[in-house]
């Protein structure tokens, strides 16, 4: 089935997920690339090089790799990061591609971060970003996910800027707003995809 797929991104906590749900309500299929990175980090040879690159203070007594830990290692060394991805990327990118070859919906949604870092956005149809100012994001990981607000603005500084996604976007989805501006804005790029590839 030819699907219309969508490239979704945008820096974190710009609310990607929240588009995201809306897009799945309306009847695309997203594929959460950060949820099929976690899946990737459980498993072998994947979780076994990440112990072995960043220590064993990153695995928890049952084997299982503790994220927080992990992230705060990565998230203050960019060379880190960069490691990390090189383990994990290959195998992640493998497992989202044959997610979307069996997906029977007209439109797939690949919500992925690092979208336009990777070879990923060469299968997408339009790539769409998501953005909110600097200061909303940082406030928004402190009050949501209960980052202390110097990890907040690590986490936020150590993304590319989010004007190198908007340069290279189909279409930008401001997110300095409501929700209801969010989605009115979400539901007027969901109408303007092609038919028949999309059903709306």
């Amino acid at each position: 089935m030819e699907h219309f797929v969508i490239g979704l991104t945008g820096n974190i906590a710009s609310g990607k997920s929240a588009v995201a749900a809306m897009l799945a309500e309306w009847g695309a299929e997203v594929i959460d690339a950060d949820r099929v990175a976690h899946e990737t980090l459980e498993g072998d040879p994947e979780r076994s090089a990440v112990v072995a690159r960043f220590g064993p203070g990153v695995q928890r007594p049952d084997g299982s790799i503790d994220r927080a830990a992990l992230g705060r290692i990565v998230f203050a060394d960019r060379s880190a990061l960069a490691d990390l991805e090189a383990i994990l990327h290959p195998a992640t990118r493998r497992r989202i591609l044959e997610r979307a070859a069996r997906s029977a919906a007209p439109v797939v949604v690949i919500e992925a971060i690092k979208l336009l870092e990777g070879p990923l956005v060469d299968v997408v149809d339009a790539v769409w970003v998501v953005t909110a100012p600097r200061s909303e994001r940082i406030n928004r990981l402190v009050k949501t996910r209960h980052m202390a607000r110097d990890e907040a603005e690590r986490r936020v500084d150590a993304q590319n800027p989010e004007s190198d996604k908007v340069r290279r976007a189909d279409v930008v989805l401001d997110n300095s707003g409501s929700l209801e501006d969010l989605r009115r804005r979400a539901r007027a790029a969901w109408d303007a995809i092609p038919r028949p590839t999309a059903e709306r």
